[in-house]
């Protein structure tokens, strides 16, 4: 024993106290980091959302207006009625989808090559797709008003984010 101490030497400590809680608010510089992380990943996963929502709008509404336009044929079977609509309903997509400069003065085979470009793979201009240049404007058209929807519906599906 150190011959200056007193005898008892753990009398002489203070009393132990515990130390303060740790406040919660305000956070640590870490949590604001964190905080400020999240938000900004937020922000940028509503604005992507966001974005891709508008350019699905265009095709969402296509798919509904064919919807409605095979449930009118399997109610009516005006065929002619049917390839008009179709044809009208192609125009109007690729209008929405695609600049106006490159589709509105489009007509003929060149309308067809058109769609031939881009998603058709040939089913326009050599297949049931030529339908669409003539069909729309006879009074009994010889078509196959199926297989026409199924490749405007497969158009429709292949071009399916704008463009613009």
């Amino acid at each position: 024993m150190n011959p200056g101490w007193p005898a008892d030497a753990l009398a002489a400590l203070r009393g132990y106290r515990e130390p303060a809680a740790i406040p919660l608010w305000p956070p640590a510089p870490g949590w604001w980091l964190l905080v400020a992380l999240l938000l900004a990943l937020v922000v940028a996963l509503a604005w992507r959302w966001r974005r891709r929502h508008r350019q699905t709008a265009a095709s969402r509404v296509a798919r509904d207006e064919l919807a409605r336009l095979r449930r009118q044929f399997a109610s009516g079977h005006d065929a002619a009625r049917y390839v008009r609509g179709l044809s009208t309903l192609l125009r109007r997509y690729a209008l929405a989808v695609f600049p106006r400069h490159r589709v509105a003065a489009l007509t003929g085979d060149d309308w067809l090559g058109f769609l031939d470009r881009h998603g058709g793979r040939g089913r326009f201009v050599n297949g049931p797709g030529r339908r669409l240049v003539d069909a729309p404007y006879r009074p009994d058209p010889d078509v196959q008003p199926e297989v026409l929807a199924a490749l405007v519906e497969d158009w429709i599906r292949r071009n399916g984010r704008a463009r613009t």
